[in-house]
């Protein structure tokens, strides 16, 4: 017996599920690449992106996943042998230190704790230690969908200019832009890394870079440049240097209605429905935790990402029937533990296209496996997020 007939629940943290609307406006005939409407979309989406990052950089887009992003980044402001400085604080930081390792970059990496948030003082200890300036650059990702951390930005920038030093801060917003604030200029980012299948609301392949003026500038003498992720030619006179090549016609049609529904609903009041998300969330898992089978991973209320919340697992044998029961018996998809907590833990996405129903729809689905399985668990976890919606949810 099942009741997991109906539309399936992806509660995976990436890639998140896409609004109707945007499939819709990617079912129609192919354009003319070179002129036209399309040239305007390509005008509009860097409008957004600039919107979205509060910025006035450079905004780059590309037919890639965040994985190319991230070389695309690195690859246009350094050289061969120069230090990037890693700040740990779960898995996705130090993959970008790694994509970094293969094309020359010599990285080194700030041990951090997968439970918790990068410590600026350690930033601002190691960075005045680098009295010769042999780093160039600070990777951070503002939210790591591991660990589910969330990392201060501000607080980072202020470590870099207590040290008096001249790396340029480099932020991977993949997991967090268009789920919580996020201000490239105000903060100080001079280069920001995003992906469309998260909060953006966007079938992936097609991600981005924005550069501010500090890093347009070390783009002249980087060496690390190649044809296809370069700046410089993607910013041609002919609009498919935009995308070194033929743009991806239908997504760039999606992503058009994705940020037209992020314009309708307003950045701050998607800020507050993640936040209220989360809080549900939060909810359900301290309830869920009081027998001690469940735990928060990232042990610091505060630095509690808005977009996903991982849930460490005592005894991990019980995981894979809870991934199966959601699955199979519900039509739910838990998202799973990855890297250092592969088999330790489940992940539940509260990002991008989501509302209260989906939501607990999802964190129901959970409890009634806990039930279904009798494994150890506070009950009541669905009734407190319920109850910390509708107290947050004035009428």
């Amino acid at each position: 017996m099942s009741v997991r007939n109906g539309r399936q629940f992806l509660s995976i943290p990436g890639p998140t599920t896409v609004p109707d609307e945007v499939l819709a406006a990617m079912h129609r005939p192919a354009v003319d690449i070179r002129k036209g409407e399309l040239v305007n979309v390509t005008a509009r989406l860097k409008d957004d992106l600039r919107m979205i990052s509060k910025s006035n950089g450079t905004p780059f887009i590309y037919i890639a996943n965040g994985h190319g992003a991230w070389e695309a980044a690195l690859s246009n402001v350094l050289s061969r042998n120069e230090k990037v400085l890693v700040l740990e604080s779960g898995s996705f930081a130090a993959g970008w230190g790694q994509s970094g390792g293969t094309i020359g970059l010599d990285v080194e990496v700030l041990p951090g704790n997968w439970r918790k948030a990068v410590d600026p003082d350690a930033v601002e200890a190691r960075l005045k230690a680098d009295k010769s300036g042999d780093i160039k650059a600070v990777l951070v990702v503002q939210v790591d969908t591991a660990s589910s951390v969330f990392n201060d930005i501000p607080a980072i920038r202020r470590a870099i200019d207590n040290a008096g030093h001249d790396a340029l801060l480099m932020v991977d917003t993949i997991a967090s832009l268009g789920t919580m604030d996020y201000r490239m200029d105000e903060w100080g980012v001079d280069v920001t890394v995003a992906a469309c299948q998260k909060g953006l609301m966007m079938s992936p392949g097609v991600s981005f870079t924005i550069a501010n003026k500090k890093a347009m500038a070390r783009h002249q003498n980087a060496n690390l440049r190649t044809a296809y992720w370069d700046w410089t030619s993607r910013q041609g006179a002919e609009h498919y240097q935009n995308y070194a090549g033929t743009p991806p016609v239908h997504m760039l049609f999606g992503l058009q209605k994705a940020f037209e529904i992020i314009r309708e609903e307003g950045l701050n009041q998607i800020f507050t429905r993640h936040q209220l998300l989360a809080g549900a969330t939060r909810a359900a898992v301290e309830k869920w935790s009081e027998q001690g089978e469940f735990a928060f991973n990232i042990t610091e209320p505060k630095e509690r990402a808005n977009s996903v919340t991982t849930v460490l697992v005592s005894n991990e044998e019980n995981l894979g029937p809870i991934h199966d029961y959601c699955s199979e018996k519900c039509g739910v998809v838990v998202g799973v533990g990855i890297a250092a907590l592969s088999g330790k833990a489940l992940r539940i996405a509260h990002m991008g296209h989501i509302n209260a129903p989906m939501l607990l729809g999802t964190l129901s689905s959970i409890e009634m496996s806990l039930k279904a399985l009798k494994i150890p668990h506070g009950t009541g976890g669905t009734q407190a997020a319920i109850e910390y919606l509708a107290a947050n949810v004035p009428q």
